[in-house]
């Protein structure tokens, strides 16, 4: 009996690591995918051991029960409506494969949850952050001030940004092609400080090239190289830490400020200054513009100044008002 535990964690790991396999080679998931489908699924089965029971041969009630235990232990709605996207996708997987003839998650519901408005930054705080960038010095302060101006030149995701390959750039280097989520690609057009950050950067990209030839091959194919990193890339984490360490010397709160903040930024400055948004959508690389909706306050704000400031009846009030 002691070791009934173990082998259900076992059989748990096994059919995780194929439902992974199938989501990488069958749908192209990325690795930061993969690796929280993994975490997400982990935990289920962590969830369903302690009820005796394997994610094999769960059960509806089962998995309400899983469900209960997100919400008891104060797990965010969004958490907890991801872990139920990823135990959908896992039993609709082992019924195509045959291993189940039944799914038991198909009558599970999600939480209800209210859609956060993004967390933004003003132009002035962006303005702060390059200003900062300015001030740093050498090949590092060069490598910084071209991975500002493209996640925010650009909207990319940190992921796009750091695994850039050298020869990203195309049409005279005046915009990058991006392999974004699902493998879908976009082209981003740069502005003219992006692009001369970029080149000030080239021009001392080889300080930042591994000393050991071997590695030096593998890191020589990204715009970004690491000395160290094994995907021969600047790592997330470092680009989190260098942009941490900028919001420091820009005078801000490092908890107020992540690349995806500026990515939103980059939304949000581009709306409100008239943009729309299909474009938008185009530029961040949403495979749907419902996605790009939640930055309609933006537009909903400018349409109203737009009749405060424009409308014939408005500009009658506000010569009376002044009369």
């Amino acid at each position: 009996m002691s070791d009934a535990p173990s082998a259900r964690r076992s059989q748990d790991r096994t059919l995780i690591a194929l439902f992974l396999d199938m989501m990488a080679a069958e749908r192209g998931a990325a690795v930061n995918t993969l690796d929280a489908y993994r975490r997400d699924l982990m935990d289920v089965a962590g969830r369903l051991s302690g009820q005796g029971v394997e994610l094999e041969s769960a059960t509806t009630p089962h998995l309400e029960a899983v469900l209960s235990g997100f919400a008891a232990d104060g797990l965010a709605a969004s958490t907890a409506a991801r872990r139920l996207s990823a135990i959908k996708r896992f039993y609709r997987f082992l019924l195509s494969d045959g291993v189940r003839t039944d799914n038991p998650a198909t009558p599970l519901r999600a939480p209800k949850q209210g859609r956060a408005l993004p967390k933004i930054l003003s132009e002035a705080d962006v303005d702060a952050l390059f200003t900062a960038a300015a001030d740093l010095p050498g090949p590092a302060g060069a490598r910084t001030r071209a991975l500002m101006e493209l996640l925010y030149a650009g909207g990319l995701r940190v992921t796009e940004l750091v695994s850039l390959p050298l020869g990203a750039f195309v049409r005279a280097e005046r915009c990058i092609q991006i392999t974004g989520k699902g493998g879908r690609e976009r082209l981003v057009p740069l502005t003219e400080a992006a692009l001369d950050a970029v080149a000030a950067y080239k021009a001392v990209r080889e300080a930042h090239l591994p000393a050991d030839k071997s590695k030096a091959g593998k890191a020589g194919r990204f715009l970004f190289p690491s000395q160290t990193a094994k995907g021969g890339h600047l790592t997330r984490e470092r680009f989190a830490q260098i942009l941490g360490d900028l919001t420091l010397a820009a005078g801000m709160d490092p908890a107020k400020v992540s690349p995806h903040v500026l990515r939103h930024a980059f939304a949000t400055h581009l709306l409100a200054r008239g943009a729309d948004l299909r474009s938008v959508q185009m530029l961040l690389g949403h495979a749907d513009v419902s996605t790009t909706q939640i930055y309609t306050h933006v537009l909903d704000e400018r349409l109203k100044s737009l009749v405060q400031s424009a409308h014939p009846l408005a500009r009658r009030e506000a010569d009376e008002g002044s009369a």
